[in-house]
């Protein structure tokens, strides 16, 4: 992403034009040829002498600079203008006479001036062949996005009174923010989640406040008529900039920071027409949101609120499962750690709910209510840190099952890395909710060793929000397609990052993803508003299935058939049986996800996907049978490990995305479960954990050194904590470790495909 530049116009990245094809000129028509009957045929020995010599002056090159021509742009320019001429069977006129004069014919001696000739046809070609030579001014003033208030007119016309309400988890921010909005004659509330969108329209409705439900996926009219109530509650990407409102919420404000979605917070903030915005969220973002709205010229009145119950970090980690109480929550941070601690737990004769990023929004409510009804015997919580929003719990005890997180860097590769102070708080403050049966909160670990680092990460500060997102809009993706007609929209998104300018308050967000996407369906024809639209469909890169489905939804759209509910079912296999294993639930989560972009889709293309209707009703069904494959969670582990051989590391993999990684990131291992050192080593380094990043040193000896190590140090147990390896592998590796080193091969070292390997790096890495 870009950072700030306060403004300053930058070279851009030459590396992304792409040359337009050329064909060179294969005669036949008589006038082609009037350059040769006005002087003689070219010699082309010559003409490559003297091109290769204009190629090399420095006065040359200097011109090429002054026209945009970089070296890269201006050796890519020369090597297609040369072909042209020497693979062309007769070239224009004026450009054969001013060859002709260079190459003087036989036996005369040349000045070597005459070669500067040739500069305004090498200048025409290379603007032919990279059209944004032409219009780079025209395309600077599109990807200006210094000025981002400028572009919400009707925001601008109105004074709005911003309200910031800011405080931790638990502290009743969001509760006040709300309570004005149920009280105004009209509002919208725009949040991160489906589920937080649901909960208000649900409070308001309960409230006798008419309130309309909008996501990327589901419009819910309070009239049956579907006349739009004055209230709104919508996900964040979702929100209209031009209704006007009494009253907007903003929350989680200070998401207006993360790489992928910041732009929707910083478009709610500054294009939202209402005369009171009421923003909710940590204090870290206050300093920026007063300077953004200073640039609107509206003051920010600001309300501090205290966490209602009292949070305690326990001087003791949990150790053994053993210790549980009802009321416990255990935070993992991968899928297969919620396998394997739910099963553990079930071994121990105890119920346990289980909630996670991928589950539909029906089974995360339904796993939720189990876990807080106190008449069920469920009285245990396993989740990954998707509790942090969006669900109302009542959690005693939250404890950590590590505290480090896989994470992906820019590259697509997985790295592991400390949860933040922000992320921490915001899980570890799901304890002890107000109102809740538990009137204070609890947080500790799983191991002993990392207690004292999550309280020295629960004790620092928030780092302030520094930067807000932005993100180019369909109509400046437009214009830039308008001159660069031949670019790939894959190209264009990058050509427009390359030469955007934004002031130091922003950075443009992530665009990854819509690259992905831009990608795999660039070979089908589309018209540019529906291939961007594609683009942005809210799709899970690492999902295979719901991926390779998006490209069926492209294909059937560009030829013009409607995607019917038949051909859906037909797609999907529906009706689905409930789960017999891990995989098949997994299975099942992705064709919701696969349901949710046929009905996301829905309401851009009601035409092309017009069996909306039907498709929620068989998506309801689904969540249904999801639900009850994650009530027999535990069944399901217990088939898929006696399914597969005794050293397989994982229950399901975790891969990440499909194009990031050019191993397939799996754990291999044979039919007897045993994995080759060289198989291992390939694996675990395309599962990505290419370093370990960020983890705080607390005292001497402690996992931040041992992490670095490969061996039988921590670095050993976390991978087997992350189920990227089993016991029986780690032997079965240090054994073929020994007989490599015997016959003088280094496992980690040699790798195929390392480029740097040798028996040194080997030697260095072993």
């Amino acid at each position: 992403s870009s950072s700030g530049d306060g403004g300053a116009s930058r070279a851009p990245d030459t590396s992304l034009f792409v040359p337009v094809p050329l064909k060179p000129g294969l005669g036949g028509a008589a006038e082609e040829d009037v350059g040769a009957e006005l002087t003689r045929p070219l010699d082309k020995g010559e003409v490559l002498k003297n091109l290769n010599k204009f190629y090399k002056r420095k006065e040359i090159q200097r011109l090429g600079a002054e026209n945009g021509l970089d070296a890269r742009l201006f050796h890519q320019a020369f090597i297609s203008f040369r072909k042209y001429i020497m693979e062309s069977s007769s070239v224009s006129a004026d450009l054969h006479i001013i060859l002709n004069d260079i190459c003087c014919g036989a036996g005369k001696v040349c000045l070597p001036g005459h070669v500067d000739d040739l500069f305004p046809f090498f200048l025409r070609h290379a603007k032919q062949i990279f059209p944004m030579l032409d219009c780079m001014d025209d395309l600077r003033k599109i990807s200006d996005l210094r000025l981002p208030p400028n572009w919400y007119p009707d925001a601008r016309a109105i004074q709005r009174k911003i309200i910031f309400h800011a405080g931790p988890t638990n502290s009743g921010k969001t509760y006040h923010a709300i309570q004005r909005f149920l009280s105004a004659k009209s509002g919208i509330y725009c949040g991160p989640l489906k589920l937080l969108a649901h909960e208000i329209f649900q409070k308001s409705n309960d409230a006798n406040v008419p309130c309309d439900l909008v996501t990327g996926e589901e419009r819910v009219y309070a009239n049956e008529d579907a006349r739009q109530a004055p209230h709104v509650a919508c996900t964040i990407e979702m929100c209209s900039t031009n209704t006007p409102y009494e009253v907007a919420v903003i929350d989680e404000i200070q998401m207006i920071r993360d790489p992928a979605r910041g732009w929707a917070w910083t478009r709610a903030l500054l294009g939202l027409c209402a005369e009171e915005i009421h923003i909710c969220g940590e204090p870290a973002a206050i300093d920026l949101v007063t300077e953004l709205m200073y640039t609107t010229g509206e003051e920010v009145e600001v309300r501090n609120y205290k966490r209602l119950t009292p949070l305690t970090v326990l001087d003791y980690a949990l150790e053994s499962l053993d210790n549980l109480r009802p009321g416990d929550c255990i935070v993992c941070f991968s899928k297969n750690d919620i396998y394997s601690v739910s099963r553990q737990i079930e071994a121990r004769g105890l119920e346990c709910a289980v909630i996670y990023g991928s589950l539909p929004p029906g089974t995360k409510l339904e796993q939720a209510k189990k876990f807080n009804d106190p008449d069920d015997p469920c009285k245990i919580l396993v989740a990954t840190d998707a509790i942090g929003m969006g669900l109302n719990l009542c959690i005693r005890r939250i404890i950590f099952n590590s505290i480090v997180k896989p994470t992906v860097n820019e590259k697509g590769e997985k790295e592991i890395d400390s949860i933040t102070t922000s992320q921490a708080l915001q899980i570890a403050g799901r304890a002890g909710r107000f109102g809740s049966s538990f009137k204070q909160g609890e947080v500790t670990t799983m191991h002993r060793d990392d207690l004292v680092q999550l309280k020295e990460i629960l004790s620092e500060a928030v780092p302030p929000v520094k930067a807000a997102g932005l993100h180019p809009t369909p109509e400046q993706i437009e214009m830039f397609a308008y001159h660069l007609p031949d670019a790939t929209l894959s190209n264009l998104i990058d050509i427009f990052v390359s030469l955007s300018q934004v002031d130091g308050m922003y950075f443009v967000c992530n665009i990854d993803d819509f690259k992905f996407l831009a990608d795999m369906i660039q070979h089908i024809p589309l018209n540019l508003r529906s291939r961007y639209v594609f683009c942005t469909a809210p799709l899970n890169r690492k999902e295979p299935f719901v991926c390779t489905t998006l490209l069926k939804f492209a294909r059937q759209f560009s030829k013009n058939e409607p995607l019917t509910f038949d051909w859906l079912c037909r797609h999907t296999k529906w009706p689905l049986a409930a789960p017999k294993n891990i995989k098949e639930l997994v299975h099942l989560e992705a064709v919701h996800d696969v349901f949710d972009l046929y009905l996301w889709l829905s309401y851009r293309f009601m035409d092309m996907f017009p069996d909306a209707v039907l498709v929620r009703d068989i998506q309801k069904k689904l969540d249904d049978i999801i639900q009850i494959g994650v009530c027999n969670i535990t069944k399901l582990i217990r088939a898929s490990q006696s399914a597969a051989a005794p050293g397989t590391a994982e229950v399901v993999s975790e891969d990440f995305p499909l194009s990031r990684t050019k191993k397939d990131a799996r754990v291999v291992s044979d039919r007897h479960g045993a994995a080759s050192a060289e198989a291992l080593s390939a694996a675990v380094e395309a599962a990505g954990l290419r370093r370990v990043k960020n983890l705080r040193p607390s005292r001497p000896g402690t996992r931040q050194e041992d992490l670095k190590s490969y061996g039988r140090g921590s670095l050993a147990n976390r991978l087997l904590q992350e189920g990227l390896l089993t016991q029986e592998m780690l032997r079965q590796l240090e054994s073929e470790w020994q007989d490599q080193h015997r016959n003088g091969r280094y496992g980690f070292g040699s790798k195929r495909g390392d480029q740097h390997s040798s028996k040194e790096t080997g030697k260095k890495r072993k």
